[in-house]
């Protein structure tokens, strides 16, 4: 998932903050940052222009225009406008059915976008559920966890209570999402109220854990083992899930997992009767894609999860929803077992019409115009132009992703990987300066991805049908950002 920027400009900016470029104007939003409020836009480019760029560049107040490169926290998947969606939203207005309580009633439309989904998976996955946000997501899919075990499988068992998460992983906002989350920048000043039933483990990040003498085949095996061991220093009866990216998105700046790790993952699950979720709230919904919608398709080698989380793609942006896919065990539990069969779980906005009915359209654009197919061909031309053009850049340390969504890792030295002072915030100002008219370019900044406090990123993730055009756009600013800053970067004294 992919933890919200929090606006707070470095004092040691080698540029003016790019706030500072919008005329000040009377502000009574609750700001993330009350000090350094956002950029004002006015709206965004529909329809292609003469350059052949699509619909994927805000316009300020000033003029200046900005290419959303990162679809904002990879979300825009088919640009800021579509004259379909639009359709779909409206019509779906038109019959009355904008809401309905979901404890009463389902529309049509949620049936059809479950059944769409479920489809996607190959019948892998079982049933569908819509919230809002990714973060509402987590936290149902850690409820779903608590419940199955303590009342609907056939032998229950009340404690299982505690979750394995990773380090250096974000599964969202809320206090139980952030509690089974590894960023302890963003857990500290919670940490007295989060639930204490989380514990980690090592991520899976060759670039900085894999021993130089270790095969990938041995940092698997490693990490297999260490899972293994957590389980059962935890007791192998009280651990209910385990819950990880496939291609881990903000908090490490898209790594995606080895070969064999989720197959491994999956195998020590299955051995305690652990519950797997996989967190594809940022990189999934085609994102990563090698022509498959979800991402454990694409890296996860048949490892299929019991729950996935979904989010930011599934509606591209038109309107807030997130999804959880339930695997057929935990169903067919919840339809026969010993429990009420009843989740005692529920949102006012669950399954809720108007975002179903975008999610849909945006799902069946997806498909219809081979976006996918879209995804993996631009993805792979994008990778071999970043890394032609900056992988000898003296502070480029990594360059990794998949499909979509590629991370930039930022070293003071490449040969010792040594990272930057975390309080000169590069990746932040980086984002910063590329919001300026010099740039005109929106990138996701990330930090912490060293050891959670070390570690600056950004994360590039354009909408899925960009053209040759729109990656060389990308390559030119985003390696022209990166240069110059770099450039000017004066470190703060130790």
């Amino acid at each position: 998932m992919a933890p919200g920027i929090i606006s707070n400009p470095s004092p040691r900016s080698t540029s003016p903050p790019a706030f500072s470029i919008a005329k000040a104007v009377k502000n009574f939003l609750f700001n993330r940052s009350i000090r350094a409020p956002p950029l004002r836009v006015l709206r965004g480019t529909a329809g292609a222009n003469n350059n052949n760029i699509s619909n994927n560049t805000y316009h300020l107040e000033d003029g200046t225009q900005i290419y959303n490169a990162s679809g904002g926290a990879a979300v825009t998947c088919i640009g800021h406008y579509n004259k379909r969606v639009e359709d779909a939203i409206v019509k779906q207005i038109r019959l009355g059915l904008s809401y309905v309580p979901s404890g009463a009633f389902y529309p049509d439309v949620a049936e059809d976008l479950a059944r769409d989904l479920i489809a996607s998976t190959d019948g892998k996955m079982s049933r569908a559920v819509f919230y809002s946000s990714g973060s509402e997501a987590s936290e149902a899919a850690m409820k779903l966890c608590v419940q199955y075990h303590a009342k609907e499988k056939q032998s229950p068992e009340l404690t299982r209570t505690l979750f394995i998460a990773r380090e250096r992983s974000y599964h969202g906002a809320t206090l139980g999402a952030l509690a089974i989350s590894g960023m302890p920048t963003r857990k500290d000043i919670y940490q007295h109220v989060l639930p204490a039933n989380v514990h980690t483990i090592s991520p899976c990040n060759p670039y900085r854990h894999r021993y130089e003498e270790e095969s990938d085949a041995q940092y698997v095996d490693r990490l297999k083992e260490e899972l293994e061991q957590k389980i059962l220093k935890l007791g192998e009866k009280n651990v209910a899930g385990f819950i990880a990216e496939p291609v881990v998105g903000a908090a490490l700046g898209c790594v995606p997992a080895l070969p064999g790790y989720l197959k491994a993952m999956r195998k020590v699950c299955d051995k305690y009767g652990i519950l797997l979720i996989l967190d594809e709230v940022m990189c999934g919904m085609g994102r990563t894609s090698s022509g498959n919608l979800h991402a454990w398709q694409d890296v996860g080698e048949g490892a299929v999860p019991d729950i996935q989380i979904i989010g930011k793609g599934l509606a591209g942006g038109f309107q807030a929803i997130s999804g959880m896919l339930v695997g057929k065990p935990i169903v067919d539990a919840f339809i026969n077992g010993p429990g009420s069969g009843a989740f005692s779980h529920g949102h006012t906005f669950q399954n809720f019409p108007v975002a179903c009915a975008a999610a849909l359209e945006v799902q069946k654009i997806v498909r219809e115009e081979k976006l996918l197919q879209n995804v993996s061909q631009k993805g792979e031309v994008l990778s071999e132009k970043l890394k032609r053009r900056l992988g000898g850049h003296r502070n480029v340390g990594d360059i990794r992703g998949k499909g979509l969504f590629w991370g930039i890792e930022f070293v003071q030295n490449k040969e010792t990987k040594e990272s930057f002072n975390s309080k000169d915030m590069v990746a932040w100002n980086m984002s910063q300066k590329g919001l300026t008219r010099a740039y005109g370019i929106f990138v996701y900044p990330g930090s912490g991805s060293v050891d959670g406090d070390k570690g600056e990123h950004i994360i590039i993730a354009p909408a899925y049908n960009i053209t040759d055009a729109e990656v060389d756009l990308i390559v030119e600013r985003v390696a022209n950002l990166i240069e110059d800053f770099f450039d000017g970067y004066i470190p703060s004294p130790l």
